[in-house]
């Protein structure tokens, strides 16, 4: 049996703390870790991307949806370079993920050699806590190690580089008991995760005093669902949640608001601006009009991370551990409030906006209204579903009408908002879940830009599911809606038509040529027999949904500057000024007659 290599040892490495899975596209520049990843079949299994960028966004979801370290690996030079947006996208929402690249031979670096990236500095952004090349066999087990602990207690983004010739050496499994050798071991690190009881007691005595308690979720609170519920019952508090939040709180507890920011709630926007004390809990949301003004609420935060306590808003007592360690160390210091009348006129607000997202769903469009989509797709999404979004106005609908229950699981781009990421992160929720069913959202635009690759690679590993249920939905307006209405609203201009509009593809018979079901949805009467039909399918099915993209997705507030700026741009002439006037109206009067 041949001597294991420097890269068999990678993996065995990654094997003992727990990586199965590796995302990533070949190249020779990991030619070492490719005969390595074949002799490892059955215990580390390699996903084949369409493109380095899908493969990073899946270790991204990966992370996202199962806790653990997300992998993906790539050639050198260009494979490298096309997995850093992906990569953005895991630091930014603050995900474990490991990439490991390949390089030009050791002997070849600084020659200007075919293919030859200062990796070191191209990663040293995005993986800035770790990033480190492998020169000599020695290195390798304390650079997994450190990358992978680092990776898993700072949730972020590290990097490991490999020269192709170090690749194929001989492993060192044990380094020589000498100066300058480095000897790391396997282990999660534990540390305390509950802050010290006086500065609990210092947050309930804050909490405790306030009479219009707010709760920001974050992604931060995810698995802190019935303790956040236990807070808010005791303070008689409402409770609204950012958009990487979605599911920490189901919607249908009435005094949950939803979702805060520009594709947020009214109840979430009145929640913010008239209490007068924020609990703030695993949230970096980062648009502070949408909170309390400062001095108008008095705050605490709960955070894992120190760096980003007192970051949004000038908190008063800032708890830094685990979120559900932390609130139910805080809980027996919470006293029940007896007066629920903040609570009571938060649920009131809640029911009323119900009735108007309904109203503004029963709008006629053309073809169809997009919100009349999504609302009928809340309540038949099955139980346990994961969900998975873009960025654009399918993440607006998506934010407002889908209401989480209990057990659901969502995410999208959160913190860097790209473009492209709702159907890898589908993808790798089946493969981590394939008994689960699996929802993935993404605009045509998106779609264009890299899901039509990912569809490929699921067309290709569906077979193998337990549940075959994955549902991809492309809201197909023919415009870069979000960006329109952003020309529109924020620079007071005329849709750029060359800039805006989309070329038309048959999405749905695209999917049908992969073994995969398509329906396209083109009026109002085919919404409810199409969302059926997709989740009673024996394979994956994507919905091709026709949608006006002239209905507005309105802003919970919306400023006289915005006003100002949207009046200009349809002054300008913009090419569906009347049409735009007249559904805006329409969208507003819902929101007034209630």
């Amino acid at each position: 049996m041949a001597k294991p290599t420097v890269t068999d040892q990678v993996l065995q490495r990654l094997h003992a703390w727990g990586v199965r899975r590796v995302f990533g596209y070949p190249g020779d520049g990991i030619n070492g870790f490719l005969g390595a990843l074949d002799r490892a079949q059955g215990q580390m299994e390699f996903i084949q991307a369409r493109h380095e960028e899908l493969a990073a966004f899946m270790a991204c979801a990966h992370a996202k949806f199962t806790g653990e370290v997300g992998v993906c690996m790539a050639t050198s030079g260009p494979g490298a370079i096309h997995l850093l947006n992906g990569l953005y996208d895991a630091k930014a929402d603050h995900m474990p993920v490991l990439a490991i690249v390949g390089q030009s031979a050791r002997s070849a670096i600084g020659g200007d050699y075919q293919q030859e990236v200062d990796l070191q500095s191209l990663f040293k952004d995005v993986a800035h806590e770790y990033v480190h090349t492998c020169m000599v066999p020695e290195q390798v087990r304390h650079l997994v190690d450190r990358a992978m602990r680092i990776a898993h207690e700072h949730r972020t983004v590290v990097c490991l580089i490999f020269p192709n010739d170090v690749q194929e050496l001989p492993a060192v499994e044990q380094p020589p008991r000498e100066h300058n050798t480095v000897h790391t071991g396997i282990g999660r690190t534990f540390r305390a995760t509950v802050p010290a009881v006086d500065d609990l007691q210092a947050a309930a005595d804050l909490l405790n005093a306030g009479g219009k308690v707010a709760i920001l979720a974050g992604a931060g609170a995810l698995h802190a669902t019935d303790e956040l519920i236990q807070v808010a019952e005791l303070l008689g508090a409402g409770a609204a949640k950012a958009l990487l939040g979605k599911a920490a709180l189901p919607d249908d507890l009435p005094w949950v608001t939803g979702s805060i920011g520009l594709l947020g709630t009214q109840p979430s926007w009145e929640l913010m601006t008239q209490c007068d004390t924020l609990l703030m809990v695993g949230t970096a949301f980062p648009y502070s009009e949408f909170l309390p003004e400062e001095g108008k609420a008095r705050a605490v935060q709960i955070d894992r991370d120190a760096r980003m306590v007192g970051l949004r808003y000038p908190t008063d007592v800032n708890l830094v551990g685990d979120s559900r360690a932390t609130l139910q160390a805080l809980i027996p210091l919470l006293k029940r409030k007896d007066d629920r009348a903040w609570q009571q006129s938060v649920e009131e607000s809640v029911r009323k906006w119900w009735a108007v997202m309904e109203a503004r769903a029963q709008d006629d469009a053309t073809p169809l209204n997009p919100q009349r989509f999504f609302w009928e797709l809340s309540p038949r999404l099955p139980d346990n579903c994961i969900l998975s979004c873009d960025s654009g106005t399918s993440a607006f609908w998506y934010a407002r009408d889908l209401k989480m229950r209990r057990g659901m699981m969502a995410s999208l781009s959160g913190g860097l908002a790209t473009m492209g990421p709702s159907v890898p992160y589908a993808l790798a929720a089946k493969l981590a879940y394939p008994d689960r069913p699996v929802l993935g959202i993404s605009g045509d635009g998106a779609m264009q830009m890299i899901g039509i690759n990912g569809l490929i690679t699921i067309s290709e590993r569906w077979k193998d599911w337990a549940d075959k249920r994955l549902v991809i939905v492309v809201l197909n307006n023919n415009d870069l809606n979000m960006v329109t209405w952003e020309q529109r609203v924020l620079a007071g201009e005329r849709r750029f038509d060359a800039s805006q509009l989309l070329p038309a593809f048959p999405y749905a018979d695209y999917a049908r040529s992969l073994g995969m079901g398509g329906i396209k949805v083109e009026s109002t009467g085919q919404i409810v027999p199409a969302i059926e039909q997709a989740w009673a399918s024996d394979r994956p099915v994507l919905l091709q949904v026709v949608a006006d993209p002239d209905v507005p997705p309105m802003p919970p507030h919306v400023s006289a500057k915005q006003v100002k700026h949207f009046m200009k741009a349809l002054l300008q002439r913009d090419p569906e000024s009347m049409k735009i006037i007249r559904e805006t109206a329409r969208e507003w009067w819902e929101g007034v007659k209630k």
